[in-house]
């Protein structure tokens, strides 16, 4: 049974983690998000979940304005031809719908079958907006404290500029 938010919250304050959270109407895009979360300080982001033609998954968490060309992003992360994952697929996985991706989402992956890959500019800022595996909310975390949450979960994460893909 997928983890729900607020066990999220639990698991985040035993990792001595400190989030701020909002509420707002739901949510399906990062263009949408911007109407309730733009006065929201740090970083804006998107959460992409992604299978390669080989059957890997990725989670690729990047800036919200970045439009990446999914050729030069297979490239820089070494996978094959890249396209959407399927819904059922992404609840299956990650135990979240469309419109709620996030990094958060990893605390799912039990199987740990996703591989994370964070985009350096939002570890140029000092926090980062996620839903926090539902599109009604929206919550602020620090960089450092994201990657510390990534790591708890088992995955291994890979920081790459996305600037280039």
């Amino acid at each position: 049974m997928p983890v729900k938010p607020n066990i999220l919250f639990k698991k985040l304050d035993v990792l001595g983690i400190k989030t701020d959270t909002i509420e707002h109407p739901a949510v399906f895009t990062a263009e949408e998000a911007t109407t309730y979360c733009s006065d929201l300080p740090g970083a804006h982001c998107k959460t992409l979940f992604l299978k390669d033609k080989r059957g890997e998954l990725w989670l690729i968490i990047s800036l919200d304005h970045r439009r990446l060309n999914m050729k030069k992003l297979q490239g820089l992360i070494g996978s094959a031809r890249l396209s959407f994952g399927k819904p059922d697929l992404l609840l299956e996985i990650l135990g979240v719908y469309p419109g709620s991706v996030t990094p958060f989402a990893l605390i799912n992956d039990v199987n740990l079958r996703v591989k994370p890959v964070l985009d350096e500019g939002i570890i140029r800022s000092d926090v980062a907006n996620f839903h926090p595996l539902i599109n009604t909310m929206t919550t602020t975390i620090k960089s450092s404290d994201l990657k510390l949450f990534i790591a708890d979960c088992g995955h291994t994460l890979r920081i790459i500029d996305l600037d280039l893909a």
